[in-house]
């Protein structure tokens, strides 16, 4: 791995608090997710399960955790397999984890090869009656593909028909979604990570330029600090390209007077930061551009001001679309009659800020967190309002990632990367 080793301190606290909500006699079982094949012997680069990671820190493949705070042997209330390495794995792919390194990295004890899994497992089985299935439950979730968790399922159900099945989403869902103090400082550092290389562009990005080859600067950026790179595709979308809210083709040139919107961010060590900056490819906002770009700043800034413990989901979004009208009214994108004859199922401001304000960030970048319940401080969200008019070959958006504070407004995870208009353009120059 790239990142600095985590200490097992961060991975002892989240076993913690998810065997604190489990059954009583019951199982958990956490899955490393399967090496996807391309074709031929090419496979995809392997990317660890986030709920195996946050319980275990074991970052390799063909890894299984078992948790079972009830076992009779206290040796086997926390169980780590772990592929068995030798001399031949070692010369060929580099090396894996020992037991001794497994038990480092994870703070678990009793660490067993993979090849003792269905022995062990078959012996503790015997004293529980539950087992919590690793399901994927996120409300964004369109998988199609069986991973390993869905035959370690099927198999489990074959071999122990007369167990009870439980889910271990609703846990981690609630847990995951409320950050350790580690887990943000991680998180600052994939923000910081990703500061460098929105810097970087800024002396870079100039009219004739390719989108792909400011793809690669910031790669260039983030491999250099120790991410592995980008925390999800990127979005580098020049002129009307910005009006296409996954644009991801990144093949195009930049036009002398166009905006490029970059939705582009570094991970490490598995934790994601997401950010969205729109700067004028000749470093000078036109006057409209401008005052587009102020009303999404001043919609994200006091959008921010809205986060707090206690605050609901549903009507953060509502004060949000508020906050949006009032906008596009002065723009002169809306008028009064636009808002008094609206579909309250698709406000009038939709038409130029279609998709969400916010949403949970951490290991994965739409993170697990809970979205029914009052807001929690210690929870991390993004805040990235848009304006897209494709009439004007224009689309603005800007995105900042903060963590909820239990008083005050929360604190801004990218608030040394410029956003001020008269700063990026000052930058630029």
């Amino acid at each position: 791995m790239k990142y600095e080793q985590i200490p097992n301190t961060l991975f002892i606290k989240n076993r913690k608090k998810f065997m604190a909500q489990m059954k009583p006699k019951s199982i958990a079982v956490f899955n490393s997710n399967d090496i996807y094949p391309i074709s031929a012997d090419a496979t995809m680069p392997f990317e660890q399960h986030r709920d195996i990671f946050y319980l275990s820190g074991a970052d390799q493949e063909e890894t299984i955790l078992v948790l079972f705070p009830d076992a009779m042997d206290k040796k086997q209330r926390e169980i780590l397999f772990v592929r068995e390495t030798n001399e031949h794995i070692a010369v060929w792919e580099g090396e894996k984890l020992t037991k001794e390194k497994a038990t480092q990295v994870s703070g678990i004890k009793t660490i067993y090869w993979l090849s003792d899994f269905d022995k062990i497992f078959f012996d503790i089985m015997t004293e529980a009656d539950t087992v919590y299935f690793n399901t994927n439950e996120h409300y964004r979730q369109a998988v199609e593909t069986q991973t390993r968790e869905d035959r370690f399922i099927l198999k489990c159900k074959q071999e122990f028909p007369a167990h009870q099945w439980a889910k271990s989403f609703p846990i981690l869902n609630e847990i995951r979604g409320v950050k350790e103090p580690e887990e943000i400082e991680l998180m600052q550092t994939a923000c910081n990570i990703t500061e460098k290389g929105f810097r970087r562009l800024l002396d870079f990005i100039k009219p004739g330029v390719w989108e792909y080859e400011i793809e690669a600067e910031l790669l260039h950026e983030f491999l250099r600090n120790r991410s592995k790179g980008f925390a999800y595709t990127p979005i580098i979308a020049s002129g009307n390209n910005a009006n296409v809210l996954h644009y991801i083709e990144n093949n195009q040139q930049c036009k002398d007077g166009d905006l490029i919107l970059m939705d582009v961010a570094a991970e490490y060590a598995n934790y994601s930061s997401d950010l969205t900056r729109t700067i004028p490819v000749n470093g000078k906002y036109t006057k409209r551009q401008k005052e587009v770009y102020n009303a999404v700043l001043r919609v994200k800034n006091e959008a921010t001001k809205l986060l707090v413990p206690g605050t609901l989901w549903t009507e953060y979004h509502k004060e949000c679309g508020k906050l949006m009208t009032s906008e596009l009214l002065g723009l002169g994108l809306l008028d009064k009659a636009d808002v008094q004859n609206e579909n309250p199922k698709w406000p009038a401001y939709k038409k130029y800020f279609m998709h969400g304000t916010s949403h949970h960030i951490g290991l994965n970048t739409h993170d697990y967190g809970a979205l029914k319940t009052p807001m929690k401080a210690n929870m991390v969200f993004t805040v990235e309002p848009g304006i897209y008019i494709p009439e004007e070959s224009m689309g603005i958006r800007i995105e900042d990632d903060v963590v909820i504070q239990e008083k005050g407004e929360p604190f801004n995870l990218m608030a040394n990367i410029p956003v001020e208009a008269d700063e990026i353009e000052e930058l630029m120059r």
